[in-house]
């Protein structure tokens, strides 16, 4: 399967999960609105799922991926693929071992982490309860999830991405199925929610099992040994933590602070990052998925020149999509905040809070998935250290920033120091690669970044002037609003792709190139 195709694939589902998570925060926003129970849910949702991306999606997969591919080889030799699955089973039965012990330490140290976590929380006591209670009934998760990420990393190392794709998929279905059961008050759907979020683990772990059935490759748990490949893992894993997670650590920031807001703030910032992690995580983490194994085969065969070309065509494929969606984010947040929140707890003003929020969050939309597209290239070369010393760059001035700008813009102070603290990364992560010669970006990306921006300006042009003339519908209720949304949302597509078109910054026959999995000319 070619990179684009893959990528296609990774996006195309993930667009499904991420529409689910859309119907499951619709829900949450409509039983829990923006107050104490959500608040705390979002806290005990957020602590299980920072160290999944932390450690399980973000250093265990950028580290494991590659000594997984470069044990396969082709995927031909059945003796390379025995060697790789064996290592497989030793990385999962120590995986497991560390994070059964970790899971119980947490469960117990749970009120101090919650010190920790959210301080603000501290002044209404029935609200730090609370959250201990959710949070220990939330962080098994962790454990599942990341036993999820290491097979999803094996069948992502055997070109299968369909399964992982789809995981998240059932963890949305869990959660929504929830609501509907259980939502007489806010207490009674927080509580199911947290229990929902451990089971929505089971289920995806059962899911990954049967992926991992059908390619072939049935895992056997071994007694916990660090072997020298293990060790491996280890010593290339740890930094990746620091440098694969800067903006989860800059989130995780943004809780603490926020509990010291006024209540609501949490929640605010909460529901506009789900908005923007949408192209986050379609077109991001699809990119990044994808890229990771095809480089590490393209200079594991010493091909440096495919693998600078699968760069640029992953960077143009991910700046075509992600630049003209934060253009569209921007100008429309309040609509679109409006139509997919607001009704029974979430009311106007809280509307307004979060879409300011978004505007501020989607400043660092390209800078996000531009991250995914270049941190590939590191880890490929197994080069972990320089991302981390970058990463601890942008958390120093994301703090810094949030620091200054909350006296000023409250909650929003915190996105935006969110959104400069990355493209803060994402400037030092390239500058560097083209110094060592690891990556240049080509004539045509060149060309194309400049088209796409001229082709989005003009999209987004049109939106804002669509946007006022459609502001009666939006006023009108639920109904009405929401055809003016989807009639914002066709408009918004026509135009750019019409432009795209015109400009040149998409091409058919390229695009039908991409999507042949061929390589550079010449």
């Amino acid at each position: 399967m070619s990179l684009i195709k893959s990528i296609s694939t990774f996006s195309g589902l993930t667009l499904i999960s991420r529409f689910l998570g859309f119907a499951r925060d619709i829900l949450i926003a409509k039983f829990l609105g923006a107050g104490l129970v959500s608040d705390v849910f979002f806290v005990a949702f957020k602590l299980p799922n920072f160290f999944r991306r932390l450690f399980a999606e973000g250093a265990f997969s950028a580290a494991f991926v590659p000594i997984f591919c470069g044990l396969l080889g082709s995927g031909k030799d059945a003796e390379k693929r025995k060697l790789a699955e064996r290592f497989a089973e030793e990385s999962l039965s120590v995986l497991i071992s560390i994070l059964l012990a970790f899971t119980v330490v947490m469960q117990v140290a749970m009120p101090w982490v919650m010190i920790l976590l959210a301080p603000g929380f501290m002044e209404e006591p029935d609200k730090f309860d609370l959250a201990i209670e959710f949070s220990r009934m939330t962080f098994p998760y962790l454990m599942l999830i990341s036993i999820v990420a290491l097979l999803g990393g094996v069948l992502n190392g055997l070109g299968r991405f369909a399964a992982g794709a789809a995981a998240p998929i059932l963890m949305n279905l869990t959660l929504i199925t929830a609501m509907i059961f259980f939502h007489d008050n806010a207490i009674l759907t927080g509580h199911a929610l947290a229990r929902a979020v451990t089971l929505a683990g089971i289920i995806q772990l059962v899911w990954m099992l049967w992926g991992l059935s059908r390619a072939g490759f049935r895992p056997k748990l071994l007694w916990p040994k660090l072997t020298p490949r293990v060790r491996e893992l280890g010593r290339v894993m740890a930094p990746v933590a620091f440098g694969a997670g800067v903006m989860q650590i800059n989130l995780i920031v943004d809780v603490v602070l926020s509990s010291f807001l006024p209540q609501g703030s949490l929640s605010f910032l909460y529901y506009a990052d789900r908005l923007n992690q949408l192209p986050i995580g379609v077109i991001g983490v699809a990119v990044g998925t994808v890229l990771l194994p095809a480089l590490s085969r393209s200079l594991g065969a010493g091909n440096k020149k495919q693998a600078i070309f699968e760069q640029n065509r992953a960077m143009e494929a991910a700046l075509f999509l992600t630049i003209p969606a934060a253009f569209a984010l921007f100008i429309i947040s309040f609509e679109m905040i409006a139509v997919l929140f607001q009704r029974g707890e979430f009311v106007a003003s809280d509307t307004l809070a979060t879409s300011k929020a978004l505007m501020a969050y989607v400043i660092g939309l390209p800078a996000y998935v531009l991250v995914k597209v270049l941190v590939p290239a590191y880890y490929s070369r197994k080069d972990t250290r320089t991302p981390v010393k970058f990463g601890l760059i942008s958390i120093g001035v994301n703090f810094v920033l949030n620091i200054v700008l909350m006296q000023f813009l409250a909650h929003v102070g915190l996105a935006l120091a969110t959104a400069i603290a990355s493209w803060v990364n994402v400037t030092l992560l390239y500058l560097y690669l083209a110094r060592r010669g690891y990556f240049r970006v080509d004539k045509r990306l060149k060309r194309r970044v400049l088209k796409i921006i001229g082709s989005s300006l003009l999209m987004g042009a049109v939106l804002w002037a669509a946007s006022r003339l459609l502001a009666p519908s939006f006023a009108r209720g639920t109904f009405e609003g929401a055809a003016a949304l989807l009639a914002l949302v066709l408009i918004g597509l026509l135009v750019y792709g019409g432009a795209a078109r015109l400009t040149g910054a998409l091409s058919i026959a390229e695009a039908r190139q991409l999507f042949s999995g061929k390589g550079p000319s010449g």
